[in-house]
Order: C-alpha cells, then sequence, then structure tokens
C-alpha cells in the first residue's frame, strides 16, 4: 500500500553517527586534491589552497583578535569534513585567514586568485585591505592580485556573511531548520580555492558551440581588458587529441582524459578573437561512446587546454507519432535519477573526486542514462566527469526568494495540478510563489545567464530547468525566452512540475500521488521530471530517526517489488503514451529523506540492481512501440 510518509522538523546540526563515507578517511589524512578545478580551461599553473585555515565565528565586522582553531577548505562549518560542526547564523560572520608566500614571478606576470563558490555573502582582503566582493552562494569567481600586493608574504583573509532562507539569495534547499525534503544550510568556502599565474594580458574564457550540420565547431575567446590595449597577436586555436591513458582522473597538464592516439592535427586559425574549426568526419558524443576533442587555445603569453564534444540535442515528432527527445539526431528516450548532491560528511561538497565518478558510474552501470542536477550547482570537475563519462544532465537553477509557502507550492499546488487548473506567474501570483521582492528577481535573472556562461562549454548538459514547483518562480516565458538567446543549443523545461506557462520544450510532469494524466502535445515533448521516492530505512546507514518520502516498505525484497509494479504498470505504459524522458527520486538519500536508490553514505543499493537495469531497458527499448488508445 502506498502512503505518503512525512516527519517532524528538527533544527541546527545534527550529531548523526552516520558522518562518514568509504572516503572520508583520505580527506582526514590530509589528501588534497593536485587535479586542476576548472577542466574546461586549464592552465598549467596551478597552487591548490584547499586545506587547513585559521577560522573564527564573530558577531560583528570587526576583524577578530583571535582564532578558534582550524577549519579545512572547501568544507562548510556545518560538515563534519570542516572540523568545525557549527551551524552560521545570519546575525554571525564567518571568518578564514592563512598565509601565503608564493614564488616570485617574471616580467609581464601576475597571480589570479580564483574561488569556485562561497555562500553566500563575501569580502576578500590581503593585509586587512579590502580587495573585492560577491554576492551569491554557487558561482565562481576571480581576483587579480597586484604584483605589490604577493612580493613577500601576506595574510589572505575571507569575511563571509549567509542569510541562508531568512532572504531572497539563491539557496536550493538549504534551511536553518532543517528537516524533511529540506536540508542542513550551508555556510563559507564549499569549492575549491586556487591561484594561477596569468600574463597581464591573458585569455578570459572560451566559449565552444558545436554545430553538427556544418561538421564544424565555433570558439569564442574573450581577452581582459590588459590584452585589448596590447601588441600581442590575436590567439591562436587549434584541436588534437593526445595519447590515450590508463589513469582515470585527468591529467594536470592536459585537463582531459584523451580517448584514443592520434597525431597533432591543426584545424585553423583564429584571425581574431572568433572562428570556426572544421571537423571532418565528427565522431560524435553519445553516452555510450562519450568522445571529446581536445582543444588549444594561445597567445603569446598564455595558454588554455580546453575540450568539447560534437553532439546536439533537440525534439521533434518522431516515427511513432509522438514529440520525441534526439541526440545527435537521432531518437533518445532519457531515463534518469533526481541528484541533489549531498554528502554525510562534506554535505554540499564531496570529499573527492573519487565519490563524485563513484555515483554516476553507479548511475550508469544501473541503466540510467541521465541525472537532474536538483537546485544545486556542482563544483566544475562533477561535470567534466559526466561529459567524459557519458552522463547526460539536466541543470536545474538555484531558487532563491522569501521563505516558500509550502501550503501552496507543494499541497495547494498538488490539487491544481491534478485538476489541470491553470495560474499564471505574474504579477498576481509573485506573493504565493514568494518573489515580491524586484532585487530578488533581478538577482535571479543574473545568476541565470552567469550560470550558463558557466556551464555552457559542458557537452553533457542537454536541459536547463529555471523554476522547480512553483518555488520562486516568476515571469518564466520571458525568461525561457532569454535563456534560448542566450543559449540555443539546449533544451528549457521552463517550469518542472507545475507551473506551466505553456512555454519552453517540455510538458514536465511530477507523480507522487494519485493518477497520472497527461495529454502529449505537438510543440513540446512529454517529460515525467520527478516520480517515485519510495522510502526505506537501512539499519546503520541512516542519518536521523526521522523519515520523509513517498510510500513505506520494510526491506529491500519488499522495495524491488513495489518499484517493479510502478514501473510494470503505470511508468512503462506511460512511456508508450508518449513520454519519453523519465527521473525518479532519486539517487541517494539524504538526512531524513529515505528515499533514494542508494543510502546516504552511498554503501547500500536498496533497489535489486538487476530489477533497475530491466526496467530502464525496456523503457529504452522499442522506441516507435506506442499505444495510441
Amino acid at each position: 500500500m502506498l502512503e505518503a510518509v512525512f516527519v517532524k522538523k528538527s533544527s541546527g546540526i545534527n550529531n548523526s553517527k552516520l558522518s562518514k563515507t568509504r572516503w572520508t578517511q583520505k580527506v582526514l589524512d590530509g589528501e588534497v586534491s593536485s587535479l586542476y578545478p576548472r577542466p574546461c580551461m586549464v592552465r598549467n599553473s596551478y597552487i591548490c589552497l584547499d586545506g587547513l585555515w585559521d577560522y573564527a565565528i564573530t558577531g560583528d565586522d570587526a576583524f577578530p583578535s583571535t582564532f578558534e582553531g582550524k577549519i579545512r577548505v572547501p568544507f562548510s562549518p556545518e560538515s563534519f569534513l570542516s572540523g568545525v560542526l557549527r551551524q552560521l547564523q545570519p546575525n554571525e560572520t564567518l571568518w578564514y585567514t592563512r598565509n601565503l608566500l608564493l614564488p616570485e614571478l617574471e616580467c609581464g606576470f601576475h597571480y589570479r586568485l580564483n574561488f569556485g563558490a562561497v555562500d553566500q555573502q563575501c569580502k576578500v582582503y590581503i593585509n586587512k585591505e579590502e580587495i573585492a566582493s560577491h554576492i551569491g552562494g554557487y558561482l565562481p569567481f576571480s581576483i587579480d592580485l597586484k604584483n605589490d600586493w604577493t612580493k613577500e608574504e601576506f595574510e589572505l583573509t575571507v569575511e563571509v556573511k549567509d542569510e541562508s532562507d531568512e532572504s531572497y539569495h539563491a539557496r536550493g534547499k538549504q534551511r536553518l531548520k532543517r528537516g524533511g525534503m529540506f536540508y542542513t544550510a550551508q555556510s563559507g568556502i564549499w569549492q575549491t580555492v586556487w591561484i594561477e599565474k596569468v600574463p597581464n594580458s591573458y585569455i578570459e574564457s572560451v566559449n565552444i558551440r558545436p554545430d553538427l550540420d556544418s561538421s564544424s565547431v565555433y570558439v569564442d575567446v574573450t581577452l581582459n581588458e590588459t590584452f585589448k590595449n596590447s601588441n600581442e597577436s590575436s590567439p591562436e586555436v587549434f584541436s588534437y587529441v593526445r595519447e590515450d591513458t590508463e589513469d582515470d582522473q585527468i591529467s594536470r597538464d592536459s585537463g582531459i582524459v584523451p580517448l584514443e592516439k592520434e597525431s597533432v592535427t591543426v584545424l585553423s586559425k583564429a584571425s581574431g578573437t572568433s572562428c570556426r574549426l572544421k571537423i571532418d568526419d565528427p565522431r560524435l558524443w553519445t553516452p555510450d561512446d562519450p568522445y571529446l576533442y581536445h582543444l588549444v587555445v594561445s597567445t603569446d603569453l598564455d595558454c588554455v587546454h580546453c575540450y568539447f564534444a560534437m553532439r546536439s540535442i533537440s525534439i521533434k515528432e518522431g516515427e511513432n507519432g509522438y514529440v520525441c527527445f534526439y541526440l545527435n539526431n537521432e531518437p533518445l528516450v532519457q531515463t534518469g535519477l533526481l541528484d541533489q548532491g549531498y554528502w554525510p560528511d562534506g554535505l554540499y561538497t564531496a570529499p573527492c573526486d573519487d565519490a563524485l565518478i563513484y555515483d554516476i558510474k553507479t548511475a550508469k552501470s544501473l541503466g540510467f542514462n541521465m541525472l537532474r542536477k536538483h537546485i544545486k550547482i556542482e563544483p566544475q570537475r562533477w561535470y567534466y566527469h559526466c561529459d567524459r563519462l557519458g552522463m547526460l544532465v539536466w541543470q536545474d537553477m538555484v531558487c532563491g526568494g522569501a521563505k516558500i509557502k509550502q501550503w501552496f507550492v507543494t499541497y495547494l499546488a498538488t490539487v491544481l495540478n491534478i485538476y489541470h487548473i491553470p495560474m499564471s506567474d505574474r504579477k498576481i501570483s509573485r506573493f504565493f510563489l514568494s518573489r515580491i521582492s524586484k532585487a530578488g528577481r533581478d538577482e535571479f535573472e543574473k545568476e541565470v545567464k552567469l550560470t550558463i556562461e558557466t556551464l555552457y562549454n559542458h557537452p553533457s548538459i542537454v536541459m536547463w530547468v529555471p523554476f522547480n514547483e512553483g518555488w520562486g518562480q516568476f515571469d518564466s516565458v520571458r525568461i525561457t525566452k532569454d535563456i534560448k538567446s542566450y543559449d540555443s543549443t539546449r533544451l528549457v523545461d521552463h517550469a518542472s512540475g507545475w507551473f506551466d506557462q505553456g512555454a519552453g520544450d517540455v510538458v514536465s510532469l511530477h507523480y507522487y500521488f494519485f493518477r497520472l494524466h497527461f495529454r502529449p502535445e505537438k510543440e513540446r515533448a512529454l517529460a515525467l521530471t520527478e516520480y517515485g521516492g519510495y522510502t526505506l530505512k537501512v539499519s546503520g546507514h541512516t542519518y536521523s530517526d526521522n523519515l520523509y518520502g513517498y510510500g513505506g516498505y520494510n526491506n529491500k525484497e519488499e522495495l524491488t517489488k513495489g518499484f517493479k509494479k510502478l514501473m510494470d504498470t503505470v511508468i512503462i505504459p506511460a512511456r508508450k503514451k508518449g513520454i519519453f524522458g523519465f527521473v525518479y527520486t532519486q539517487l541517494s538519500d539524504i538526512e531524513d529523506e529515505v528515499n533514494g536508490i542508494m543510502t546516504y553514505d552511498r554503501e547500500v543499493i536498496k533497489i535489486d540492481e538487476d530489477v533497475l537495469r530491466l526496467v530502464n531497458k525496456e523503457l529504452k527499448d522499442n522506441y516507435n512501440k506506442v499505444d495510441k488508445s
């Protein structure tokens, strides 16, 4: 019997015994990754600043006179791996500091300081002089360091404030009072910090767009202002595939794992900052053959190693009469998992690359070809591993706004959805959808654009998802048009679950209760973007005594039977009636939620693996076998 299971809420830091994974000890032993944090644009110079910093938490903005101890970067203070285990409150300030002595630079070069992500607002100081500030907890930012600052040992300090769910800033599923489907709030530095050497005139970014119709790839190179005023020659762009390697990690030098041995082939030279590279007989990227081309962009003094893939994503009416997903102009059913990217030891931050790889490889081994990255932006190495391992990604934007009115966007919205009662997300609904603040709306739109710019070169990403179940939703028709203007190469699910405004490329359905009812359209593909969520609590592998999910089972056998029944009676028949994208909830348990196919520590797969492979095969096979009744 399928039943909804809800829980009481808890607050503060959970001192759960489930605070470790198989990778925890590597971090505690002081292992710091030597792998470049931004694989899609690699420089040879790289100094990682991860590791132990001094920290303090204060009640004001004054520099602390003393520090409380050590914090392990890049783990938030709320996490076990940080060594702190303390929740930063909105009225508090988190301070990081460390001394640095950098190698002496040759003339014409300087250092560039890079932050993967700092949640939510931060200021950066050198020797107590503010040099930069940043707002937004999910996106990277960089700072050019003056040579005068780095000629001798200096003190680097980061000041952080985090209003969490007390503000309109992007926060995803973080909540100060965690519980149920909301999780421990994060703060501070939670992605890698590193320094690289760059010339005074350098390559700022590289934008790569494949075009299968012309067997070409278009490369746009952005140069910094100093370069534009220099006498250096225009950048050269060329591509080649390096010799293969048995190592599962990328090398520090190349930034990609090449797939086969070829000689170096110069394809083109850029006359300016844009060029078109002709790719003869391109090898197309697919989940089964995730082939990556290596791209090099160089100037007189700067050089970056990038990669790209030849692939396209689209929707169109198939031979079966339904609007379907097409990868490289071939029909493809996408079977995926909701992936929220939480860990018992690192919370928002995976303990290491091996942990990231484990999630992706496990999902692939069970027959899934897609992960929906849910309301979170991962470090770029996660997307890189999806690129090289062949995992499609649907990327959610990170929601924000005022506190979610759960009675409306969860409960009443479900009823409206069942009876197909439409609701506009324009001005009249902004109160109910927590988007009254114009500053919050403007910030969200800015971050949507920056998210696309940041992740644009990852071929694994095939879908942008700006809104989920009405959380902070507003003006989604216009925002979908904006997203398409920023990136015409990917699809958009403009309103996952509800409230559908008739825009985008997908009719997006969520199914947890009641009857699954849908009508195929002529312009948009149908996708079941959340379903399932069946719960099983595995003794010794749970985070808390609370339990949240949909449907309760007592053991693996019962859960497998219930899952198989759902697939046989609802999901596979739905595929035959026109649904071609599926996202099961979810990849792993998270805190109170025990509805993952894996436990939170990734030690137990809770549904029979053969059954998972079988139902994924049934969903993907016989693509044109449909039921028009």
